[in-house]
């Protein structure tokens, strides 16, 4: 079994590394590098989110035949493994046994809100911390902030600019629904999901905020494989 997973804005391929420690040794761990970020620090940053799964899809096509996998993103990496799902669909490849959304309401379900991506950088990363979307190690550190400002930016104009389209195909796999207990997304955001599911939900909900993800690994990658095995 594949695990393919997708950071939030401004992280990386790393942020799932140490999950290996926890993951059954039948599931292998499969971190997906995104445009100037990471390894790929150097490359252009994706122009729109559309962009961005024609990139993903390209870089994990020629594995999704090979062996049976899920899919795992968190904040904006679910929406990334939202539409994923649809490119690899609509290109009539196996889906995925499962899908992970983690950290982010029914695309389905339009919340009003400004377009800061375009704001000078001391408005925008302060915009960008009022709401919670960065983790406070890069928040509190001026020289990390100024490495991140570039990466933030570009993520934000992905879910910024994303325009969400209705299918009258739901997604036909099983899902799991995981959310922080202090993180501002409404109930109705999360039961958005079996509006747009046909497959089995599930709905956890942990400790902490938006980024609950980075402090409750072992808990989160319990339930991954004892939903896989």
């Amino acid at each position: 079994m594949l695990l393919f997973c997708l950071p939030y804005a401004g992280g990386s391929e790393g942020i799932y590394f140490n999950w290996t420690k926890y993951l059954d040794h039948s599931i292998k761990l499969c971190p997906i590098s995104l445009k100037g970020r990471g390894k790929r620090f150097y490359e252009d940053f994706y122009e729109n989110l559309n962009e961005a799964i024609d990139d993903i899809f390209n870089n994990i096509k020629n594995q999704l035949d090979e062996d049976d996998y899920a899919i795992y993103g968190h904040s904006m990496g679910s929406l990334l493994a939202y539409e994923l799902y649809y490119k690899i669909k609509e290109n009539g490849l196996k889906e995925p046994k499962h899908i992970f959304f983690s950290g982010y309401g029914s695309p389905n379900i339009i919340k009003e809100q400004d377009n800061i991506y375009a704001l000078p950088d001391n408005e925008f990363i302060d915009n960008v911390i009022e709401l919670g979307g960065t983790p406070k190690e890069i928040a509190e550190n001026n020289e990390l902030l100024e490495l991140f400002i570039p990466i933030l930016r570009s993520d934000f104009k992905l879910l910024e600019t994303y325009i969400y389209t209705h299918r009258n195909d739901k997604i036909g796999c099983n899902v799991s629904i995981l959310n922080g207990k202090d993180d501002d997304i409404t109930k109705n955001e999360i039961l958005g999901w079996k509006d747009i599911s046909d497959g089995e939900l599930n709905i956890y909900n942990f400790d902490g905020d938006h980024f609950f993800i980075n402090d409750n690994i072992e808990k989160i990658v319990r339930i991954i494989n004892n939903t896989l095995l």
